[in-house]
């Protein structure tokens, strides 16, 4: 058993521009894949990760400060540090039993595909600490192991279940075929649907608005590298910085917004092969089914209105952690929050308003679950010493993926101590995930008809 979790640690330690290329290089010689182009495959995979890592760490690293800046100048104190999602990967990993998580992904989605309750081959497994994270929470509560992989596998179960619901969507909007998304952080689109539904409503919000009918309306205004500096200064401004480093900020962020197009097209050139490789598989094995490849977000890094979503909340993430009733946490390493924007893209299929709204309706969400998580991701980092505490400090994630999910199945044993919210949540969570998940079977059957009825017409 040691050796099987050194193992594991091991593989996983490598990070995903590693470990997820192996896994599809081992996929792609599955489908019968020839060696160098497995290979070729998983190796640009591998630099489109690194790309796409190395940008956002820039633009990170870029805007963190100014954000900072912003909150020194106001004076206001939040006791609860912001460790982001390295920290939070870092404190499930210490849990004991984390090797565990990774053999129950890989045995639930297989006995799934097998009885055709999934088309996603879920090729993402460093993600596997998010299901870990929501174990965790379980045994907080609960003080049960086997009630934690229980929870834990029926979140696997709706990340694949959402994987393919989505993936039309999705090729639709990224332009790759074959391919969707398996990360939680899609979850929190159950909550916005309704709320969207509402904004279509308005006949201003109903119109085709992306970020190329924007570059419509206000020409070089919206170009990457333009809007991304005129950003950068406003940055700049409201942290009160000298001119010498606003116009530093401002082309940071212009070449940030202008070089996530480029390292998208990368992940294109790594997946397409892969995916027609899959496919030609799969029609010769299954007549009539479709295997679909579950990746993590950042292929759809190249989307411009999914950096404008995010670029907007931190400013908005700033405002409501000073004046959110309820909050504690102080927004820092979670700043650049792309699990509130990418479920925003997806809902509203890059509509940009619909998403700024629905981006600045989530973030409360973020900051209270941040905020109510804190007290057991201290007590974890403190017991296992993953990471190094001051005395009476605590430490929580602002961004944490798909927050009201996570924090409605984690907590939802809570009940036992008298305390409803959970499971309230819960009910409302899964009410809202039933109707989107109609909508979008719905949306895909009638796609499916259309392209029957194209074929049909063709022959």
């Amino acid at each position: 058993m040691e050796i099987l979790s050194d193992v594991v640690n091991y593989l996983l330690s490598l990070g995903a521009a590693i470990f997820v290329p192996i896994i599809i290089i081992i996929a792609g010689l599955i489908v019968r894949m020839k060696l160098k182009d497995a290979i070729s495959a998983g190796i640009t995979l591998g630099v489109a990760f690194t790309g796409m890592t190395m940008l956002i760490n820039f633009m990170t690293g870029a805007i963190s400060p100014a954000a900072e800046a912003m909150l020194k100048n106001t004076g206001i104190s939040l006791p609860i540090v912001d460790g982001g999602w390295t920290t939070m990967s870092t404190i499930s990993w210490s849990w004991p039993y984390a090797f565990l998580m990774f053999p129950l992904m890989i045995v639930i989605n297989i006995i799934m595909l097998v009885i055709k309750k999934t088309n996603t081959f879920n090729a993402d497994l460093w993600n596997v600490w998010g299901k870990i994270f929501t174990a965790v929470g379980v045994v907080a509560i609960t003080g049960s192991v086997p009630l934690a992989f229980l929870v834990a596998a029926i979140q696997i179960v709706f990340e694949l279940k959402t994987a393919d619901v989505h993936q039309r969507r999705i090729e639709e909007l990224s332009g790759i075929p074959g391919v969707t998304c398996t990360h939680k952080m899609v979850l929190f689109g159950a909550l916005m649907y309704p709320i969207d539904c509402l904004l279509k409503k308005i006949p201003a919000f109903n119109k085709k608005f992306d970020a190329a009918a924007l570059k419509d309306k206000v020409g070089i205004f919206a170009e990457n590298h333009v809007l991304g500096f005129i950003l950068g200064v406003i940055f700049g401004l409201l942290a009160q910085y000298p001119v010498a480093e606003t116009l530093t900020l401002a082309i940071q962020c212009a070449a940030a917004l202008t070089l996530f197009p480029v390292i998208t097209k990368y992940f294109m050139q790594a997946l397409s092969p892969i995916s027609e490789a899959v496919s030609d598989f799969m029609n010769k094995k299954f007549k009539g089914r479709t295997l679909l490849v579950g990746l993590d977000w950042p292929f759809l890094g190249g989307s411009n209105e999914i950096w404008l979503a995010v670029i907007w909340s931190v400013p908005v993430t700033l405002i409501c952690a000073m004046l959110l009733p309820g909050n504690a946490i102080l927004p820092f390493a979670g700043i650049i929050n792309i699990a509130l924007a990418v479920p925003a893209y997806l809902v509203t299929k890059g509509n940009l308003p619909r998403m700024l709204i629905l981006c600045t309706l989530g973030v409360p969400a973020f900051l209270w679950v941040g905020t109510a998580f804190a007290p057991f991701i201290t007590d974890l980092a403190n017991t296992t010493g993953a990471v190094a505490l001051k005395a009476g400090e605590m430490i929580s994630n602002s961004s944490i993926d798909g927050p009201v999910f996570t924090y409605a199945i984690s907590q939802v044993f809570d009940v036992i101590n008298g305390n409803w919210i959970p499971i309230i949540v819960l009910f409302v969570w899964v009410t809202c995930y039933a109707f989107y998940y109609r909508a979008l079977s719905k949306e895909n059957k009638l796609a499916e008809a259309k392209d029957g009825n194209a074929k049909a017409a063709g022959e």
